[in-house]
């Protein structure tokens, strides 16, 4: 697993040892930041959340591309998350260990918004849902919130439907966008 393009270009970010994690793959996220480098301008983006982050790989693959910050939340896999971040050498990274509930409504709290979230929980668990709909209520999107979940997960929102892209017959991803006014 590696940074595809940007700053950090070429960096091999660490894993997890063991199964209890399913990190994104190299050829999703190319594909994935593909998509989204013709939705977005990476350099416009101020505030990246990363949900269930993991080895921080989607939250590190924005900011390589220009976002400004980024905020990761794992409920175990921190140090991992704070190593990647340091080797990427990125100074505008928040760190936060715990209950992604309990985090966003403190971030809420605070009237934080992200223009890109992602969120890339266990699969089959219900959690793909429950972060999209907790990031809506709490009005923590300003812009895109992009989803990886598993294929036979179907995901409603209030957000605008921008496009599902099914890997295989295991991973889907479903990007969202913050309704106009």
């Amino acid at each position: 697993m590696r940074i595809i393009t940007g700053r950090a270009k070429g960096l091999r970010l660490k894993t997890p040892a063991g199964l209890s994690t399913r990190p994104t793959s190299d050829r999703v996220k190319e594909s994935l930041f593909n998509i989204l480098s013709g939705l977005i301008n990476f350099s416009e983006i101020k505030s990246v959340l990363d949900i269930f982050a993991g080895t921080g790989a989607l939250g590190l693959e924005a900011m390589s591309r220009g976002a400004n910050e980024a905020t990761f939340i794992d409920a175990a896999t921190t140090e991992i998350i704070r190593d990647n971040v340091t080797r990427a050498k990125f100074d505008n990274c928040k760190i936060l260990r715990g209950d992604f509930e309990k985090i966003l409504t403190r971030l809420a709290k605070k009237n934080l918004s992200f223009d890109l979230i992602f969120s890339d929980p266990p699969y089959a668990k219900g959690l793909a849902q429950k972060s999209l709909e907790l990031a809506a209520r709490l009005n923590l999107s300003s812009g895109l919130i992009v989803v990886e979940h598993g294929a036979e997960e179907i995901l409603t929102s209030d957000f605008e439907l921008l496009r599902k892209i099914t890997y295989g017959r295991t991973t889907a991803i479903t990007i969202f966008e913050r309704k106009k006014l």
